[in-house]
């Protein structure tokens, strides 16, 4: 069973809905007992950071999720919520990664929508195995990840930035891989193999 962490986000029943193509099951949970028991976690979400850190915080899934051994996914304001810092309300993050967020700068069209690729792949990344850097990603953000030592992957838009994260056993996509066509089914088939 994969938990999806609720905390009143945006797109989680589309994660759910992948998951079940892949012939997954899952359930949409914010109980800490159910995500610590769970062989899989994710943590997607669409929304703002401030307002989804609070949620996190007041039932305590911020010490969950640093409790959490399996593997552990987060998705668009999932990996920006597993970061140290967001700009986005001024918000202290999870801090499960070394790195800031950043608003993009001004002057440019935000928010980065659509499909773009990857501009650097780490190499034997096992959640990113079968992934090249032309392939496309769909992306939805105006807030992005700084790079740095957790960094796996990243895209170019106005600037480079972390569009795939990974300490010890905590793993993250800036990119929708449940939008992002087969190379997107790809990346959550080797997060479920992980």
């Amino acid at each position: 069973m994969i938990a999806i962490i609720k905390y009143n986000a945006g797109n989680i029943r589309s994660v759910q809905n992948a998951l079940y193509r892949l012939g997954k099951d899952s359930i949409i949970t914010d109980d800490p007992g159910e995500i610590l028991s769970a062989e899989r976690v994710i943590l997607p979400g669409v929304g703002e950071a401030g307002s989804a850190m609070k949620y996190i915080a007041e039932r305590g899934l911020d010490k969950t999720i640093m409790q959490v051994k399996k593997p552990f996914l987060g998705i668009c304001l999932g990996l920006q919520l597993m970061c140290k810092y967001s700009e986005e309300s001024n918000t202290n993050c999870l801090g499960i990664f070394d790195a800031g967020v950043k608003k993009f700068p001004p002057g440019n069209i935000i928010p980065h929508m659509g499909w773009n690729n990857l501009s650097y792949i780490a190499e034997h990344s096992k959640l990113l195995e079968g992934i090249a850097q032309d392939n496309d990603f769909y992306f939805v953000h105006s807030y992005y990840a700084e790079k740095g030592r957790d960094t796996l992957a990243t895209c170019n838009y106005i600037l480079d930035f972390g569009a795939v994260m990974q300490k010890d056993n905590y793993y993250a996509t800036q990119f929708h891989p449940e939008k992002s066509s087969l190379k997107g089914i790809q990346i959550l088939k080797n997060f479920i193999e992980l």
